[in-house]
């Protein structure tokens, strides 16, 4: 028998959240955790290639109750969208919802791609309600952060392939405005802009991330993963600029690599898979890899 959907309304201020919950048939619901899938970037809560929906069935048949939403100014919802900085009201909402609707859930595991894992961190340590975060290729975005992934995962790559000395052969390889680009990307690599670059004593000041007040963005999802004192499961992807970028920041983070290395935080790399992990067989992966820490968590 195939667990049971429907629509939830999740009252949250003015507006309601559209909600569809995934309740396990009671023979096979014998767990007190359930999961709340957060949506990331410009979609909604069937997620991209109908992950999130395919997520959601394949937890709630292995005992797992789900729910998964479009936070305000999402999917069919009112309200003004605010951005994944600004949705801890949506998230304790959606919370408060799915508890109140299935009966024997005392922990809730937070489950987010892209920066919908970077929300969850935000939210997870300011609700007892949350033991669990499976966390999805992060949003750490920098000028500073994308420019080194560029660095390291294209001009490096370019660098041996054979198309780009075959143009050198053929004289076609246009060597000035490749070498500008170049510059340019390790100047935003460093953290300076390229009017700084142009002073008279070349100084290199570092750059704040735009638009984001006081600590940059990494730092404060950081913040937030040090105060949380239950599990996460990263899974990040390998071919995928977001996903680099993310583990750019472990590497070069003293916080961060001290943050991956506690008992209660499992990492798992999966090289061949993309960010919305647009293949079945990813898509399996990941459900599967999510059900086996769940079961442990």
């Amino acid at each position: 028998m195939a667990a049971k959907e429907k629509v939830l309304a999740v009252p949250c201020g003015d507006d309601i959240l559209c909600g569809i919950l995934h309740h396990p048939v009671e023979s096979i619901q014998t767990v007190d955790t359930g999961v709340v899938i957060i949506v990331g970037g410009p979609q909604y809560r069937v997620g991209s290639h109908r992950q999130f929906v395919l997520l959601a069935r394949a937890l709630a048949d292995s005992g797992y109750p789900v729910l998964r939403f479009d936070y305000r100014g999402m999917g069919d919802n009112g309200g003004e969208l605010l951005g994944f900085e600004d949705i801890e009201a949506d998230i304790r909402s959606a919370l408060d919802a799915f508890t109140e609707s299935v009966s024997g859930v005392k922990r809730v595991v937070l489950w987010g791609l892209c920066d919908a894992a970077s929300a969850a961190l935000f939210y997870a340590h300011k609700d007892p309600r949350v033991s669990g975060l499976v966390l999805l290729n992060p949003w750490v975005r920098s000028e500073a952060g994308i420019a080194r992934s560029y660095l390291k995962h294209y001009y490096l790559k370019r660098l041996v392939s054979p198309d780009l000395w075959g143009k050198v052969l053929r004289g076609d390889f246009q060597f000035r405005a490749s070498m500008s680009s170049l510059v340019g990307m390790m100047f935003s690599a460093l953290g300076v802009r390229d009017d700084q670059a142009q002073t008279d004593d070349n100084r290199l000041e570092p750059v704040k991330d735009s638009g984001i007040p006081g600590k940059p963005l990494a730092d404060r999802m950081a913040d937030g993963l040090s105060a949380f004192k239950g599990k996460a499961l990263f899974i990040l992807s390998g071919d995928d600029l977001t996903a680099g970028e993310f583990k750019g920041e472990v590497s070069r983070s003293r916080v961060w690599r001290r943050l991956m290395k506690r008992a209660t935080i499992k990492r798992i790399d999966f090289p061949e898979a993309n960010h919305t992990f647009s293949r079945r067989a990813w898509r399996e992966q990941v459900a599967t890899w999510t059900i086996d820490w769940l079961r442990v968590c």
